[in-house]
């Protein structure tokens, strides 16, 4: 199977059966789903949302937020991963948020690049699930996935793996697709054993044609 019909398989698949595809974060305004992408780096979604009600609850506003100290905002994330950096980061973006942009989340990836703890991935998620823009956040779910079933070829990081998506998915499609290949990676194409046996993309899968029984 070539690319391009490999493309059309795998998009066709996962319309049909995850046509509302969409984060697992919980949030419910563009602050909150900043705060959230910054905290969910190298970490779940799951141990996110634990934590993040008391946070919102503390700082509902970037305004309040950027008047917190660093050591109250760790006290909310000290069980989310590098607390003592993230907590750094929020204050940070906070400060800049307010300062330099009104308390309104920028909807440009590269001012949205300019608050601390926000890089091109977590810049391409709010820009994608907030502003519906497509722009494909690569991360290590999407990075893995894509090269595993042959959406890639031989990418050596994020950046490669971003233009290849984006250069062949309909743009329309770009910010579900992030979403389809999350929750594929999240929950069937795993990175020590992928669920091959049950996955409904087998039959378009790079891995798989070189792979047919998991080891």
């Amino acid at each position: 199977m070539n690319k391009k019909k490999r493309y059309e398989y795998i998009i066709n698949y996962f319309q049909e059966h995850n046509p509302q595809a969409a984060s697992e974060l919980q949030y419910k305004n563009p602050y909150q789903l900043l705060v959230a992408v910054i905290l969910s780096a190298q970490c779940t979604d799951k141990r996110v949302n634990e934590e993040t009600p008391a946070l919102f609850a503390a700082y509902p506003t970037p305004e309040d937020m950027k008047n917190a100290g660093i050591e109250d905002i760790y006290s909310y994330i000290k069980r989310i991963s590098y607390p003592n950096n993230k907590a750094k980061h929020l204050k940070g973006m906070a400060t800049v948020l307010c300062d330099r942009f009104g308390g309104i989340v920028p909807d440009d990836v590269e001012l949205l690049q300019q608050l601390p703890g926000v890089g091109r991935k977590t810049a391409n998620v709010v820009a994608s699930v907030i502003f519906h823009q497509p722009k494909m956040a690569v991360d290590t779910h999407v990075f893995r996935v894509a090269e595993r079933i042959g959406l890639t070829t031989h990418s050596k990081n994020p950046l490669q793996t971003e233009l290849e998506l984006t250069k062949n998915i309909p743009e329309n499609l770009i910010p579900i697709a992030h979403h389809w290949l999350i929750l594929h990676g999240r929950y069937v194409c795993i990175a020590r054993k992928p669920q091959c046996i049950t996955c409904g993309i087998q039959s378009a899968c790079r891995y798989f044609q070189k792979h047919p029984i998991n080891e």
